[in-house]
Order: C-alpha cells, then structure tokens, then sequence
C-alpha cells in the first residue's frame, strides 16, 4: 500500500488519458477505494491546484484520503530538521508538502510513488534536495519509485 505523491497521479492524467486508458483508471479507482494505494490528503490537494479536470475524476471516486496525525507531523518536523530548514524558507527542493507526503510514507512504512525526476548530482545545501533525494536520506529510509515502476512491479495488465 505505497502513498502517492501528487506528481504520479498528474503524470498519469496528462500521459494516460482516460478515454484511451478506461482500464488503468478502472485499477488505480479500485487501489486506492481498498487502500492499494494511499493518498495524503495534502497530495488530493495539490492535484486540484495542477489539473482541475483529474481533481474532479478523484471527488467523483471513494477514495480514502491520509490526514495529517500527530506521528506525521512529528516525522515531517524530523525530514524538516534534517533537511536544514528553518522556519519557512525552504530552498529550491521539496516544499512543506512533499515533507508531509514523504513523512506520510515513513509513518506508514511503506514506499512513496512520485514522477519528481531524481537529482543526478545532489545539491549542497539539503534544502534544495527533491523528494527522491529526501527519501534516500539515512534519516528518512523511505522507497521511492516513479508510477511507471510501480506498475511495473504490480504485474498489473492493462
């Protein structure tokens, strides 16, 4: 039951459309209304702020939204630390949300799927790290795979 970042499920609308693709959508409905695949409720969000038309085919869905408890909030404040941000002034890396997605799936202990492209070489400053790059931190420990790899990995035939 890996969590999904915003980035995956947008990936997916824009490449997959689902005139041409009725069954992948039919799979991801079905993963994540049994909780297959989990979505923080920041992630449902920002799908809305990035793809309005994709936002509304999730509100027409039974999907089960992760809020935020307190065990990921203190796990995001951790991934926060880490990362060497201060207060609000995060870098050119992950924002206050993907923190929350990533601490998400450390709470959860699972992996996290995500279409953000990984860094080839890492930045010095950790705050400009994306949420590849977080995830792989010691201090994190979280899988992080893009959509493709995960169906890949699901052996699921469209």
């Amino acid at each position: 039951m890996p969590v999904i970042d915003a980035s995956s499920v947008v990936h997916a609308w824009d490449n997959y459309p689902i005139e041409n693709f009725p069954k992948f959508w039919d799979w991801l409905d079905g993963q994540f209304s049994s909780g297959g695949i989990l979505i923080p409720s920041v992630a449902y969000t920002e799908v809305g702020h990035v793809s309005p038309d994709c936002h509304a085919w999730l509100k027409s869905k039974s999907i089960k939204k992760v809020g935020i408890d307190n065990v990921i909030a203190r796990n995001a404040m951790k991934i926060k630390a880490a990362l060497g941000i201060a207060d609000d002034n995060y870098g050119s890396g992950v924002d206050e949300n993907d923190i929350i997605i990533i601490s998400t799936a450390k709470t959860k202990r699972t992996s996290l799927v995500s279409n953000e492209q990984r860094q080839p070489t890492l930045p010095p400053q950790m705050k400009r790290y994306k949420i590849p790059a977080v995830c792989s931190l010691r201090s994190v420990n979280v899988t992080c795979e893009s959509l493709a790899e995960h169906i890949r990995q699901s052996r699921q035939v469209f």
